[in-house]
This record gives structure tokens, sequence and C-alpha cells, in this order.
């Protein structure tokens, strides 16, 4: 294949080829144009990792919340509205100062849609996957979380029976804060449990 971007053989860039596929595709009366825009916005603005960071500091900042969330992840969730494809059985984990809990799907992608939205890039890749299984604290420290050598890291394998969602522990110097100025410090990847959440 010869692209106009590129030498011979090269593929052409995923957008085009996205692009591409998708036109073919509404050619032959297989998809909707105005129903992918819909489900495209449904994972980019009404469900994602917002959602899941709602859900975090509604635990942080309700110990009675918090209590539900980690005996039935899934109902307690649903209590803020969040539910649906991939989201049927969550389980919750809680990292502490002793404990590091992180996510993974050693065979495809099975992520908490929900909470967190679409699985970003690197948790659908393969030496991600393979790696944090075996090695947990040599790859979290290369995506730049360190933790110190008396911590215990605890790898939990999400499938399609069972997602995950890792409940951080709550910065240092953040009690005088509120539950909607707690939201926009966590992240989709202190969810997964590869960062923490850092104090504002």
């Amino acid at each position: 294949m010869t692209t106009t971007d590129g030498g011979p053989g090269e593929a052409p860039p995923v957008a085009l080829r996205t692009e591409a596929l998708e036109q073919l595709l509404t050619e032959r009366g297989l998809i909707d144009p105005k129903v992918m825009n819909e489900i495209i916005t449904t994972y980019e603005t009404n469900v994602g990792p917002l959602n899941g960071a709602k859900v975090v500091a509604r635990a942080w900042t309700d110990p009675e919340y918090r209590r539900r969330l980690l005996q039935d992840g899934t109902a307690a969730i649903a209590e803020l509205g969040f539910s649906g494809p991939q989201g049927e059985h969550i389980v919750v984990v809680e990292n502490s100062a002793t404990t590091h809990h992180v996510v993974v799907c050693t065979l495809c992608s099975c992520y908490p849609w929900p909470v967190l939205g679409l699985p970003p890039s690197w948790y659908k890749d393969p030496a991600y996957r393979a790696r944090v299984v075996k090695e947990p604290r040599t790859v979290l420290s290369e995506m730049g979380l360190e933790l110190d050598d008396d911590v215990r890291i605890t790898v939990h394998d999400s499938t399609s029976e069972v997602r995950w969602l890792v409940l951080p522990e709550r910065p240092a110097g953040t009690e005088h804060l509120s539950e909607e100025q707690l939201v926009p410090l966590v992240t989709r990847e202190a969810m997964v449990g590869v960062a923490k959440v850092a104090a504002p």
C-alpha cells in the first residue's frame, strides 16, 4: 500500500483508516452515522473518568457511602446513577499507606466503562497486560509511580464477569475540600492504580 504521507508499505494514519471504514459501513447500511455520533458522545461526556471521580470523592467525604462502596461496589456506584454495559459487577478495592492495588485485564481490555469510560491505549497494550502481573513495582515505576519497598502491591485481573475499581488514597491536605472540590483531583490512572491522587 502506498500513501501520500509516507513511503511504500506504510499504512495510512489511523484517522484516515477510521474515516474510510466508517464511510464504507455507512454506504452498506451497516451503521447509522447519527447513532455512532451519539455513542461517541456518550462515552466522551456522559460516562467516563468524571463519573469515577464523583464516586471516589463521595467515598472520601461520606464514610457510610465508602463502607457500602467497598461492600458492594456495583450497588453503591448505581446509587449515583452510574451503571450499564461493562459495569454489571464492579468490585472496589481501597489503597492505603501500606497496600496498593493495581488493575489489569490480562486477556483483553475488560474495564468498568460506566465509571472510567473507554480504556486508554496503555491499558490495552500487551506489554502492560503481561508485565504488570509479573513485575508490578517495576511497571508502576516506569509509569511514574514510586512506591516504598514495604508497600504491598496486589494486582487485580479484570474479567468479563468482574471489573475492578481502585479507591485511591485521599491526599494529605485535602481535608478542608468539599466533595465537589475533590472531584477534579481524581484521575483515571489513580482509579486503575497506576498513579496516586496529587494534592492541589
